[in-house]
């Protein structure tokens, strides 16, 4: 199917790992120019390289936390001083935080909050002037299904995550009028950077990938996604193909979830 995707510019916060890095590396094959932010900068720069080398695509590395204000502005300013405009902005900077409530301090509530809710306002805060004057753009908020459904030990980050969904839900009526569609996608278990530190530090005793079955077993699907598979649908809600999509939160979690 062809997106019609060429000549886009697309800002993926958390873009050098995962399925950050599955986005960017899918959007330049599809001819977008990328810009991806993360805090560590030699990750960043690595994953920049490789991108480009592979697929021939221009991508745009600055280092940033989305925590602070002044990082979300840099990452920004420098996305429209390289490519002069802004068509799509990811939200996917984050991981799973999952403990018991009464384990869970103020500063961990206030971290998770930080980096999830309060990144993805600031940049969508700030895209979106640059969205609205050229005409339209797409905003893809990247949640969990934890945030519809949160299961054991499951705060602080099925709480931020159900916030942010309801975030998305709020700006569709808000920017319909500029054609701004905002939708968000709720992972279930999907191969990442994190589940493979996980392997690491508890269960060495298996390979990977013997590991990755292990926590497919409860999937209906029998078997965690790829990142690759979160990369296709984002491209699809980025795409004139889903230009009356907007509100929408999308499961891709293999079935796993109760919740639509």
């Amino acid at each position: 199917m062809e997106l019609g995707l060429q000549g886009k510019v697309a800002a993926i916060t958390g873009g050098s790992e995962g399925v950050g890095r599955a986005l960017a590396f899918r959007f330049c094959a599809e001819g977008v120019r990328v810009a991806i932010c993360a805090r560590r900068e030699d990750v960043l720069q690595k994953t920049a390289r490789e991108i480009a080398s592979a697929t021939g695509g221009e991508v745009l590395a600055v280092r940033a936390d989305v925590t602070e204000p002044v990082d979300c502005e840099r990452f920004m300013r420098r996305t429209m001083e390289r490519f002069g405009r802004l068509d799509i902005l990811v939200n996917n900077a984050g991981g799973a935080l999952a403990m018991r409530f009464e384990q869970a301090d103020d500063e961990v509530w206030r971290a998770d909050i930080e980096v999830k809710l309060y990144g993805a306002t600031r940049c969508t805060r700030l895209a979106v002037p640059y969205m609205r004057q050229q005409g339209g753009g797409r905003i893809i908020n990247m949640t969990t299904v934890g945030g519809k459904q949160p299961g054991v030990c499951a705060v602080p980050t099925s709480v931020t995550q159900a916030a942010s969904i309801t975030l998305t839900k709020a700006l569709v009526n808000e920017y319909a009028a500029d054609n701004i569609l905002v939708n968000t996608i709720c992972l279930g278990r999907v191969k990442s950077a994190q589940w493979a530190r996980c392997w690491r530090a508890q269960f060495a005793h298996m390979t990977l990938d013997e590991f990755y079955a292990k926590q497919g077993e409860a999937i209906p699907l029998k078997r965690l996604g790829e990142p690759e598979d979160v990369a296709d649908l984002v491209c699809f809600l980025a795409s004139e193909r889903a230009r009356y999509i907007t509100g929408a939160a999308i499961n891709i979690d293999g079935g796993i979830s109760g919740a639509v």
